[in-house]
């Protein structure tokens, strides 16, 4: 952490309004309507905005292996993936999984399999460097399970020492302790079809040129890689890996009398998921990847309908940069996300509610609502509302909690021609949304209750992504809906809410953040949580949530955090300071603020100060986080609707503090 210049300390806050206030003042009021010009002019014809969202180099080395893997390979995409890669190596030859970070081992495994398949020699000056970085890693054998999985489907892994993923598993009652509603949506979408390829273990053999065998270190790959088991014998994860010597036993007997009714289920299940109202299997890379192979290996050919679909889905992830003619892989689409943020921050920032361009947005969002459809989330969740939003384009299965509290924010701003429509659809889905509080009072992204922690230790579950736990920022921004919607905090759940967040706060004041990086995403929005709900902002805890966000501050005045704050907490509140993240911590303050403070000043002028002359900001890191520790997202939107928002809360404090 940069401390603050002493200069900076000893100015009072009276000396630094008579020489800074007005003119700053002129200054926001420029920058605001620079960005709201920018932003408006980024909306698509039917009224919504979308950004790229931007990731690690491993969504464009499977592409390039399921080209392999199909046998349909696209050279001149090939060469274009190439590029890709061959550009975003870093110097000790390995790549990353988010900007400035060290060399990650399955990134780079997955990088040079993907150039080893495009026709690079082992022996190149890349590969050699990208080859000591895997090794010193620790090879293959160190790689996490999915990455071993899609080795296995090329022969460059044995089958016997992966994980079994039973299909048997889709058969499991949803009244039994575990059944595959217990997972996250996102786990469930890939253990599925994954489930279908752990039986039919479909190989793509390759010539010896394109093999992996140096890719283990010396002596390890004719070697037992069968998972180690704990010294200490009663643990969970003793538990599974000896179910899982006993499923793969039992898979090996000729006898298996529910395995033909699992596999049809599977199919069926997967099938339907990817029908009218989806954007493929959950709308994410990872599952709609598999769905392909599964596709393939069932027989599905490409005219089939089924096929053309999920093939069209995937395609469509496609980024072919009209500037650079770059190709890129997008992970999934954004536009209900950054649609509600944009239009929320926009009419906060001064344009009018009923402005054509918001209404237009406000009718589009509402024509998004899932309204008529009981996804996945009915397993956990018994109540009989149904509404919700996705994050996607169309993603009838599954409406998130965090987008709908997002949207709901926006349509609470936007004026419609017919407003009591739009307040039905908030009705409804502040209903269908409050039903969502977990045990703990808290509320996850797309169910309720899947916290049940000795699943992380299922072999197969190495991804850190197998629940969908409450979480501070998403409870926080629940808050903020419940508060701006009138709901009164004597409410029995938002106690409940309010003491789920209260506890969880770390002794040095901070929250972590789950779905955006990190520690200042988290505490941001608590303390506009708090705020909204009409919480005393003077309390002890809110001050030292407070407190810590202002020793956060950079010299520049701004606020930066890296997402290997995920893997060492000691690095939280530090790095280069980016827009979305200093707009964070703005806010996070000028929420717990009554006059205007020297750190807020020090912020805003550095947003001022780093604007570009079109109205837009500038930001290489990446501030959004998918699966804490494997991968992140940069939201190309990010970059400007927050720092917006942030400039609007600044002008009302300030008109304040004048008053």
């Amino acid at each position: 952490m940069t401390p603050l210049p002493k200069k900076t300390i000893a100015v009072s806050l009276e000396t630094f309004r008579e020489q800074s206030a007005d003119p700053l003042a002129d200054q926001v009021k420029e920058a605001i309507s620079k960005s709201q010009q920018y932003l408006l002019g980024l909306q698509k014809p039917d009224g919504y905005w979308v950004g790229e969202l931007i990731v690690d180099s491993t969504l464009v080395s499977d592409v390039v292996a399921l080209m392999h893997w199909t046998g349909e390979v696209d050279f001149n995409k090939q060469s274009r993936c190439v590029k890709h890669l061959l550009d975003r190596q870093l110097p000790d030859g390995g790549w990353n999984i988010y900007y400035k970070g060290p060399s990650e081992l399955n990134a780079t495994v997955k990088a040079y399999f993907a150039l080893k398949l495009a026709g690079f020699s082992p022996d190149e000056p890349r590969m050699l460097k990208a080859h000591a970085t895997i090794v010193r890693l620790g090879g293959i054998p160190k790689a996490n399970t999915y990455t071993k999985l899609f080795l296995a489907m090329f022969g460059q892994y044995p089958w016997k020492y992966l994980p079994i993923i039973p299909s048997e598993i889709i058969l499991l009652p949803n009244w039994l302790y575990f059944n595959i509603y217990e997972m996250s949506s996102w786990s469930r979408a890939m253990v599925v079809p994954l489930s279908i390829i752990n039986h039919f273990k479909p190989v793509r053999h390759l010539p010896p040129e394109k093999q992996l065998h140096e890719l283990f270190p010396y002596g390890t790959e004719h070697s037992n890689l069968d998972l180690p088991f704990d010294q200490k014998l009663f643990t969970w994860k003793n538990f599974f890996l000896g179910w899982n010597r006993v499923l793969k036993f039992l898979d090996t007997l000729p006898w298996k009398p529910f395995r033909s009714a699992a596999l049809k289920k599977a199919e069926a299940w997967i099938v339907e998921r990817i029908g009218d109202g989806s954007d493929g299997l959950g709308a994410i890379f990872p599952s709609m990847l598999y769905c392909l192979m599964v596709l393939k290996t069932l027989g599905y050919g490409d005219e089939n309908p089924v096929m053309r679909k999920a093939m069209k889905d995937f395609l469509d992830l496609e980024m072919n940069d009209p500037v650079t003619d770059e190709y890129r892989m997008m992970p999934c689409h954004s536009p209900i996300w950054d649609s509600a943020i944009t239009a929320f921050a926009l009419v906060e920032s001064g344009i009018p509610a009923d402005h054509p361009q918001i209404q237009k947005a406000g009718e589009w969002i509402l024509s998004k609502e899932v309204k008529d459809f009981r996804g996945d989330w009915r397993h956990k969740n018994p109540t009989p509302i149904t509404s919700g939003w996705a994050f996607e384009y169309n993603n009838k299965y599954y409406p998130d909690v965090d987008d709908t509290f997002k949207v709901l924010l926006a349509l609470g701003k936007i004026k419609m021609p017919d407003e009591a429509t739009k307040e039905q659809a908030m009705k409804r889905a502040l209903a269908w949304s409050i039903s969502f509080q977990c045990k703990n009072g808290g509320f996850a992204a797309f169910d309720k209750d899947v916290t049940k922690k000795w699943l992380q230790d299922v072999p197969f579950a190495d991804h850190n992504a197998i629940l969908d736990p409450p979480c501070s920022d998403i409870t926080s921004r629940a808050l903020e809906v419940f508060g701006r919607m009138g709901l009164s905090d004597k409410e029995a759940f938002i106690k409940k809410a309010i003491k789920y967040v209260k506890d969880t706060q770390l002794p040095d004041g901070s929250w972590e953040g789950r779905w955006g990086v990190n520690y200042i995403y988290g505490t941001w929005l608590v303390l506009r949580g708090m705020r909204a709900i009409g919480m005393d902002m003077c309390e002890d805890w809110i001050l030292r949530g407070v407190n810590w966000l202002e020793s956060c501050q950079n010299a520049d005045g701004g606020w930066g955090e890296t997402c290997a704050t995920y893997d060492n907490p000691k690095l939280k509140g530090q790095g280069e300071s980016t827009p979305s993240q200093t707009a964070w911590a703005l806010m996070g303050i000028i929420a717990a603020s009554d006059h205007l403070r020297p750190s807020i000043l020090r912020g805003v002028e550095h947003l001022v100060r780093t604007q570009n002359p079109d109205g837009s900001w500038t930001e290489d890191h990446i501030t959004g986080t998918g699966f804490p520790k494997v991968f992140y997202l940069k939201y190309d939107m990010y970059r400007n609707n927050w720092p917006l928002l942030a400039l609007a809360d600044f002008q009302k404090l300030a008109a304040k503090d004048r008053r």
